[in-house]
């Protein structure tokens, strides 16, 4: 928001000011993660498997994490953030974490640093404008590797940016990225699940997607729901003998998915699990 603020590393500055320099390693290489995140009413849903998954990958990305850097901390700097832009009602959050300056082979400083942003929940942009559900398809262009970094919210974020503007110039709601098999490891900002039958089907993680946390959510609660759940590695013409598609999002929610490719999809099962969501999740 324009002459609002953002923290860094603890401190509140006015947007605009400049914080970081050419040599920062986010900037040059990548280096570091993110977390995107709700504030409702002060409170921060999911923040439990949010804080998780940022402390896990920091871990993975062997960052020297200091005492002071906890779920705790973190969520105080939010709170205060959002109060002092005055958008604490509903506000998306935006925590980057990244390693200072330096060259490749530089190495000495490990200690994370971090920026938190916020943005009014009416400023997010829809991607499910007609309430109806989105059409997706295959980002063509770029694959993602399957290994031990596949999971975590890297800031080296290219082939799904790039996906992101293949959706727009195609009029697409979304598109799957591929893994370097051929099979969807999930999509430009958001996880899938497929309905058949009586079974909700999802890639496995080892396909190469970002744990989401959203799709951590789900996980968890349709099983207790009474839904049957299942990972199951998939390509994606297997979408074309699916009953219904959805893509999870921790700011976005559940989105139903109307049309892939010439494949038009029911929505019952996935209505349920948006209503799953908003008790439980929201």
């Amino acid at each position: 928001m324009p002459g609002g603020y953002f923290v860094h590393n603890g401190q509140l500055f006015r947007e605009g000011k400049a914080v970081i320099s050419p040599d920062n390693r986010s900037f040059r290489y990548g280096d570091g993660l993110f977390e995107t995140m709700r504030i409702i009413k002060g409170n921060i849903p999911l923040k439990k498997f949010h804080f998780e998954r940022l402390l896990s990958g920091m871990k993975l990305l062997q960052f020297d994490i200091p005492e002071f850097f906890t779920p705790a901390n973190l969520e105080s700097d939010i709170i205060a953030l959002s109060k002092k832009n005055r958008i604490e009602d509903g506000a998306v959050i935006r925590l980057v974490v990244f390693r200072s300056e330096g060259g490749l082979y530089d190495l000495e400083d490990m200690r994370p640093n971090y920026i938190i942003q916020s943005m009014a929940l009416g400023n997010i942009p829809s991607l499910n404008d007609d309430g109806q559900g989105i059409e997706i398809d295959v980002y063509p262009d770029a694959t993602k590797a399957c290994n031990v970094f596949s999971s975590v919210k890297s800031n080296n974020f290219l082939p799904y940016f790039m996906g992101v503007l293949y959706a727009k110039q195609k009029g697409l709601g979304d598109c799957l990225i591929l893994n370097q098999y051929g099979r969807i490891a999930d999509a430009t900002v958001a996880n899938i699940f497929c309905v058949k039958g009586k079974t909700i089907y999802t890639p496995p993680l080892s396909e190469g997607g970002v744990a989401g946390v959203a799709r951590r959510f789900l996980m968890e609660y349709l099983p207790q729901g009474g839904y049957e759940l299942e990972e199951k590695a998939m390509a994606a013409d297997e979408l074309q003998q699916m009953d219904e598609v959805f893509l999870t999002n921790a700011v976005r929610g559940i989105r139903s998915v109307k049309k892939f490719r010439n494949k038009t999809y029911s929505s019952a099962i996935t209505k349920a699990v948006q209503k799953l969501w908003l008790e439980k999740a929201v």
